[in-house]
């Protein structure tokens, strides 16, 4: 449409000039005139289909942008898909019964077990998706959660990368889903040993302060997503947390 338009326009011109000097008699219109005529409405056809490519290309370019360069959401030290990703995770240290099995585990307990530890009972796909991300070498937070007092209280090591969660498959385990198939399995787990227990635990409330925006964890994934059990943590939110766990009186290698 506007190259019709432009057309148009300059069309016009080249009647006017030959009517207007038809009228005086004694002047002689050079036979190359009509030539002149003709490249004066070209020359701005050219000019503005070139402003035009220009523009386009302009459009291009600066639309083309965001593509090459793109941004990260939350914190910028995100890492990488080859980088080193840290995790949280949430147990319940207090008894609690979910088809007639105590679900109760704490750092105490993991610390006390002489094999990797399958972290199963995972029911949530935003949570199964975290576990499915987790990479041998990992560490993680133990969090007690669904307590009288919630919070960072160890850490754990990512022994073992996902598999399937067999305990869903079996009706007597606590959290038995039907919908998950031996042949087609729903849910993952993977296995984690003890590494160290805080000598004074990070409470929630703790937490939820340093959370507040402006502070080191606004963008914290547990604070923003409360109910998912296992989270993801940025190194600098691991650096931070693990610089007040050394203020704080340090790790224990034992859980005693």
């Amino acid at each position: 449409m506007p190259k019709r338009k432009a057309t148009e326009l300059e069309t016009e011109p080249p009647a006017l000039r030959r009517s207007t000097r038809r009228k005086p008699a004694s002047l002689d219109v050079p036979a190359n005139e009509p030539k002149e005529t003709k490249s004066k409405p070209n020359t701005p056809l050219k000019s503005g289909k070139t402003k035009a490519i220009q523009k386009a290309h302009t459009t291009k370019s600066t639309s083309a942008k965001p593509a090459n360069t793109p941004k990260l959401n939350g914190n910028d030290d995100k890492p990488t898909p080859s980088d080193r990703w840290y995790w949280l995770m949430k147990a319940e240290p207090e008894s609690r019964f979910e088809n007639g099995v105590d679900v109760k585990f704490s750092i105490d307990d993991l610390a006390s077990k002489t094999e990797p530890e399958p972290w199963d009972g995972i029911r949530a796909y935003a949570a199964r998706n975290n576990l499915r991300s987790m990479k041998k070498g990992e560490l993680a937070f133990f969090y007690h959660s669904n307590c009288k007092e919630p919070g960072l209280v160890g850490t754990m090591e990512i022994v073992q990368e996902h598999s399937p969660d067999l305990s869903a498959h079996d009706s007597k385990a606590p959290y038995y889903d039907p919908s998950s198939k031996p042949e087609d399995p729903k849910w993952s787990v993977v296995h984690v040993k003890f590494r160290s227990k805080f000598a004074q635990s990070i409470g929630l409330k703790e937490l939820r302060e340093m959370g507040k925006p402006g502070r080191p964890l606004e963008n914290m994934q547990m604070l923003k997503q409360s109910r998912l059990s296992v989270s993801r943590v940025s190194p600098s939110e691991w650096e931070y947390l693990m610089d007040l766990v050394q203020k704080q009186g340090g790790e224990k290698l034992n859980a005693t």
